[in-house]
């Protein structure tokens, strides 16, 4: 096409961003010669960048809820990875009175086209889109973009943010970071060609190393797009606003490489991280690797250090996954050199990780429109809590489980009757237990000054509100549990997390019935014994407690149910 091109002729390349390959790209692929290239500044001043840990699903909804309950008229995007996604988080927007709608190329053109008008024509607030959503979107005043997954690159999350604030005002971007999200993508990669799965690898190791790192936000992305940032605060990202110290991790990092070392290199980063923290699942035991000497040498250590770690030590090239073997991990010659000779490493924790099945869920607030619970009153409640605990001489979960100190922490409630709007806390368990807690909250809000939010409360979808009152009939019916999931489609551990909130609010559920096909009765006596003593709700920490037994974690859930009801009302 060139070739036909009047070389007297002035061309001119225009693109709105590009990283420096895409740049050259553009001059190669063009036969540009010597051209004049002209580069702005990447950097958007009025954009607040910030990272939020994803706790269980419905718990970052509802902070995405509340959220956008606080910015009331305020025009924003959310984007996900899939269309059901899209589907279900708008839905629960309009549950709570928040104009949406959902936006995915399923869509038939016409009806994408007529939500586009209604976004852009301000008949809806808030758009929660996958990515077909946004080219050539001109709308000046979108106040805030939210990621609910994590983006494929660090190049589409920057475009994507780059919608909000273009007349100059706010702009607020957050974005929702898992490990499970991460490793979604890196599973989607799987079946691709190798250079797919390199190239891919690649793009998705830089976007977690923005999301993980503890330096200035809008330095990274700059950075990227090859443009260096002199500033040391930029003052407007949430790694600048609250800066943390970083920890020194040298054994941490000796520990990971002694056990990949002992795993001959053949496994992934989960598999890794089990056998470290004396995870006895079903392939540790068929390999007999809990008989390694490193088996349980980190096991004092949570699951959100080990998936930082690896992924740091990924990032410092002491360690590499296999592409070509799909991710085993494998010591580099930087990593055998460390073992050799371990030098200071330091990380900083954000607090964005969880397990898939923790039950403690104390995710890094500081949201800039509060949209986390208050980490200062959250940690002041759990210390309550072991002390009311201690007082009654019962299981501190028994008392209010993790996520109504959440609630507590983000709602403030002064009085019992507002304790009641918190999650799991029912009018019984407000009177019996509430009392202290409230008193100190309503202490903490006197004293800091705290502006307490407008009068919120989270509602579900119909389908949602009517699961309650289907699980107690169907459990009072002895229905299988098996069965009850499959007819409100849910899965298992989901159809549990339903029936212990419904027990810790305080109604009773026999479940009897099911537990006697899980587990004998001596099983049943040791974990009642358990549970009674402890001083911690994870369940993780059971099954390590509890190891002898192996028991599952849906085993110790539904046991922790039945003694919520027997104890706990």
């Amino acid at each position: 096409m060139m070739d036909i091109i009047n070389p007297d002729v002035p061309v001119i390349a225009l693109t709105a961003t590009a990283t420096p390959k895409v740049q050259s790209d553009i001059v190669k692929n063009l036969g540009l010669r010597e051209p004049n290239i002209f580069i702005s500044s990447f950097n958007r001043n009025n954009l607040y960048y910030e990272i939020q840990p994803k706790i269980k699903k419905d718990q970052t909804v509802k902070h995405i809820v509340k959220f956008i309950s606080q910015h009331k008229g305020k025009s924003g995007i959310i984007y996900t990875l899939n269309r059901k996604t899209t589907e279900e988080l708008a839905e629960l927007l309009v549950a709570n009175n928040i104009k949406a709608v959902a936006y995915h190329a399923g869509l038939d053109q016409k009806l994408r086209a007529d939500r586009q008008d209604q976004f852009l024509n301000e008949d809806v607030q808030v758009i929660v889109a996958t990515i077909a959503f946004g080219m050539g979107i001109d709308k000046p005043d979108i106040r805030f973009v939210i990621h609910f997954n994590i983006p494929k690159s660090i190049e589409n999350y920057y475009q994507e943010t780059g919608r909000a604030g273009r007349d100059g005002l706010e702009g607020i971007c957050v974005l929702y970071y898992s490990h499970k999200d991460v490793a979604k993508l890196e599973h989607l990669m799987r079946d691709k060609p190798l250079s797919e799965r390199e190239v891919g690898g690649q793009l998705i190791d830089e976007t977690v190393a923005y999301a993980e790192s503890s330096v200035c936000r809008r330095k990274i992305l700059l950075h990227y797009f090859g443009e260096d940032w002199g500033e040391k605060n930029c003052g407007n990202c949430d790694n600048c606003r609250n800066p943390k110290e970083p920890i020194e991790v040298k054994e941490e990092v000796q520990q990971v490489l002694k056990t990949i070392k002992a795993l001959d290199e053949r496994f992934v980063a989960d598999y890794v991280i089990s056998v470290l923290m004396g995870r006895l699942t079903p392939q540790i035991s068929m390999f007999r690797h809990d008989k390694l000497e490193v088996f349980g040498i980190g096991k004092d250590k949570e699951i959100h250090l080990w998936n930082s770690l690896v992924r740091q030590m990924m990032l410092e090239n002491l360690i590499r996954k296999d592409i070509e073997e799909y991710g085993l991990l494998k010591l580099t010659e930087k990593g055998e050199k460390f073992l050799k000779k371990p030098a200071s490493f330091k990380i900083v924790l954000n607090n964005l990780f969880e397990d898939a099945n923790a039950d403690d869920e104390e995710g890094e607030g500081g949201t800039q429109a509060g949209a986390a619970a208050d980490d200062k009153l959250f940690e002041m409640l759990k210390e309550l809590r072991q002390k009311e605990a201690k007082r009654k001489n019962l299981p501190p979960f028994v008392i209010f489980l993790e996520t109504s100190l959440q609630d507590m922490a983000t709602l403030y409630p002064t009085t019992l009757q507002e304790l009641e709007k918190c999650q799991g806390v029912s009018k019984g368990k407000a009177l019996k237990y509430g009392k202290p807690f409230v008193e100190m909250v309503a202490k903490y809000v006197e004293e800091n000054e705290i502006e307490k939010p407008d009068d919120f409360v989270m509602k579900s979808v119909a389908n949602k509100a009517n699961n309650k009152i289907y699980i107690i009939q169907n459990v009072d019916k002895k229905i299988h549990l098996e069965t009850i999931a499959r007819n409100k489609n849910l899965r298992l551990d989901e159809l549990l997390e339903e029936m212990e909130t419904i027990a810790a609010s305080g109604t009773k559920l026999n479940l009897d019935y099911a537990i006697d096909e899980w587990l004998d009765e001596y099983d049943q006596e040791e974990i009642i014994e358990y549970f009674k003593n402890c001083e911690t709700s994870s369940l993780q920490i059971a099954q390590q407690e509890l190891s002898e037994n192996e028991y599952t974690w849906e085993q110790l859930k539904i046991m922790r149910i039945k003694f919520l009801s027997v104890y706990g009302n």
